[in-house]
């Protein structure tokens, strides 16, 4: 079974104004770095639009009627509509959050009919600091955390983790599962920095997971964080299914963050942690783009990460 990637060309149709970090090239360039030759394998999908009582069943119903209501009106109406000083939505948004959601949903579902044994969402708006009842730092929607809900009422998947190792902390997923012990939730993040949370005394109800790092983090302190704290507590917990939220702002390059890492350091964590879900959970990953906001090095980041994935397929079914 193949890896498969979810898209729409509705997540381009996100727009917030002209210099926003956050912007439709980002997607553009990654999607151009998966149609390489070495990605014939990959199987494409179109995002269908998640539904809403998949979007009520990880986010407050009011938050939900907000973004699809009255800011998608006024976003229409008035060309932006301002959430807070970093997210706004433009005419696209409402769309392009329900494709970026449904993408992870399908993602789980293609997974779970055996079409599939992994995959990518290549999806924009983020999703890690949507909280339960806000909407905050880019993101409208948290489609992992929509998505893992799914796995759990649909599925019946009892045992999920989430890792996240987007440099900054995904407070939105943490606020959602924080009480949840069926879901292992575990970052990897810069701190001191935005959004301010995730330090290690955050451990929900002993479901948490929170390594923070410092700013100038190089691939040895990267790489030694997951072999020695991240890794052993998967293993641990023994998931059915793992959801990766995949944010490359860590590298070198990135504009917005002081993480010293390479591509490669995104392979190696990519397949140790498809190592420990060939191990308990039938190689079962959906990874959901998060960060990353040099565009050069976002697409080769996504590159190499999804032929991780395809790898780590190819390894299960071997």
């Amino acid at each position: 079974m193949p890896t498969g990637l979810f898209t729409h060309p509705a997540c381009l149709g996100h727009a917030p104004p002209a210099g926003h970090p956050e912007r439709p090239e980002r997607l553009e360039y990654v999607l151009k770095s998966l149609k390489n030759e070495e990605f014939q394998m990959l199987v494409w999908a179109e995002a269908p639009l998640a539904p809403l009582a998949a979007l009520s069943a990880a986010h407050a119903p009011a938050l939900v009627e907000a973004i699809l209501g009255p800011l998608a009106t006024k976003a229409e109406r008035d060309g932006f509509a301002q959430i807070d000083p970093d997210t706004i939505m433009s005419a696209g948004s409402a769309a392009a959050a329900r494709r970026a959601a449904g993408a992870a949903i399908a993602a789980v579902d293609a997974i779970m009919a055996g079409t599939i044994t992994n995959a990518f969402c290549a999806v924009r708006p983020p999703g890690h600091h949507a909280e339960h009842a806000r909407a905050m730092g880019f993101c409208l929607f948290n489609n992992v955390a929509v998505a893992a809900k799914h796995a759990q009422n649909t599925h019946g998947i009892r045992r999920i983790a989430i890792v996240d190792f987007d440099v900054h902390h995904g407070n939105g997923t943490q606020d959602i599962f924080d009480d949840d012990a069926n879901v292992f939730y575990a970052s990897t993040h810069q701190a001191p920095f935005y959004p301010g949370t995730g330090a290690a005394s955050e451990t929900g109800c002993g479901n948490i997971l929170n390594v923070p790092l410092a700013g100038g983090c190089t691939s040895q302190t990267f790489r030694a964080a997951y072999a020695d704290s991240v890794l052993p507590a998967l293993v641990a917990f023994a998931p059915e299914m793992v959801f990766i939220s995949a944010g490359f702002d860590g590298h070198a390059a990135d504009p917005l963050a002081d993480f010293r890492l390479t591509a490669e350091d995104f392979v190696w964590v990519t397949d140790e942690i498809c190592r420990v879900a060939a191990r308990f959970a039938k190689g079962r990953v959906v990874s959901v783009l998060e960060g990353g906001y040099d565009l050069g090095a976002l697409a080769a980041c996504v590159a190499v990460h999804v032929a991780a994935l395809m790898n780590a397929a190819q390894m299960v079914q071997e």
